[in-house]
Order: structure tokens, then sequence, then C-alpha cells
């Protein structure tokens, strides 16, 4: 898969792709990840990519010229399946846009900052706006890593273990089970035993059963879904 993004803040995605599972999922050439600098098709010498906003009002917007340039650049370039805008407005993100989003082969993020992107870019090439929660943070940039990171992980063999991903938290609108490992017994608190059984069925059963109950408990409205 290949992943590009545009930003005005390029260093705040150096560190979550140079490590762990991203770093190894590039190693493996499983996943290329581009950043570009916005500034780079800035409108003047001084890296002009955002103005005062129409109508007055606190807050500096993103320009269309620079925004636009880039795109019809990289679009030359690359074939985009999907060209998405991080922005609170968008489609609150869960697992099955990770899922839709990991069947894609090339994917141009985004990264609003500021007040936003002038809204003539979003009207004519935005395909998809995606938004983390229900909350404001300074740029886009770190939602684009949570989403790359959520749809890298689920890329056939990028993961050691490919069945991992499939009993992950709300692949089956279900929050996972707790999980245990060695020792079996510290300060007197026991793993479950049914879990030491070797019974894979018993344990199946068992662990379809947590994950319905902490659902229940934390999570009801996954189960009205």
């Amino acid at each position: 898969m290949n992943i590009h993004i545009i930003s005005v803040v390029p260093e705040l995605l150096e560190s979550p792709f140079a490590h762990s599972i991203m770093k190894r999922a590039a190693e493996k050439g499983l996943l290329h990840i581009t950043v570009h600098h916005l500034r780079k098709w800035a409108v003047n010498e001084y890296g002009m990519v955002d103005d005062y906003q129409f109508g007055g009002g606190a807050g500096m917007v993103m320009m269309c010229e620079p925004l636009v340039k880039a795109i019809e650049e990289l679009n030359r370039n690359f074939h985009f399946d999907e060209i998405i805008y991080l922005t609170p407005d968008g489609e609150t993100f869960n697992q099955q846009i990770a899922n839709s989003l990991s069947l894609k082969g090339s994917l141009l993020f985004i990264c609003g900052h500021y007040k936003g992107i002038d809204q003539r870019v979003r009207d004519h090439f935005i395909t998809r706006e995606i938004s983390i929660g229900d909350f404001v943070m300074s740029g886009g940039e770190l939602g684009a890593a949570v989403i790359v990171d959520a749809v890298g992980r689920l890329i056939p063999g990028v993961l050691n273990d490919e069945t991992s991903a499939l009993f992950d938290s709300f692949q089956d609108n279900l929050l996972a089970p707790p999980v245990y490992t060695r020792p079996e017994e510290f300060r007197g608190w026991k793993v479950p035993e049914v879990l030491m059984s070797g019974n894979h069925r018993k344990i199946e059963e068992w662990r379809f059963e947590q994950a319905v109950a902490r659902t229940t408990e934390r999570r009801p409205d996954l189960l009205r879904d």
C-alpha cells in the first residue's frame, strides 16, 4: 500500500512511522509512507499557505492554491483510491472504516490546520472526510498517524500472526476479552482455569462470553449496532 500525507508540520509524523509495526511494515515493503511539506507549493517565497478568512472571524484558513497544486501534482504521478481530509466534522473513524481502507492500494491524506482548509478544495478534490473523535486538535497530523497505524496493521503480512487482527476489539462489534500470560499465579492472583485446560472449544466459549460481558458493561451501544 502507498500512503501520501500533505502537512504543514511534517515533523509531527516522523516518530509515529519510525518504530514498531509501522517500521516493520515499511522494511517488508508492504507499506510505503511519504509525507509532503505543503510549503513546497506555497504561493510566495515566504512559504505562505494560509490567509485570513473572508467574512472575518478568528483563525487562519489553508489556501486553495497550495493544496490544489499539491494534489494535482501528486495525482499526475499516483492514482489515489481515496483523497481523505482529516476534520472534526468528518465521519467518525472506526474499525469498519479501517478494514475498508486496508483494501485500497493508494491513499492521500490532507492534514487540516488552523481553522481548516478552503471549502472549494473539499468540494472538488476530497473524496472522504474522517474524524478520529468528537474533539478538536491543533491539526490533522496525529489523526492521520492514528488512521495509518490502524489501517497498516491490517495489511496481509504486516503482523507476524495475521490472524491476530481478526480478534481485535470492534472487529465483530465486541470488545476483546481479558488476556493473560506467565506466570500462572502472581501474588495469589490466578489465571482462569479454563485457559489452562487445553480444551480449545471451552476456551473459545469462555472468550466469547467474556467479550459479550465486557461489551455489555462498557459499550452496550456496540451490541445495539
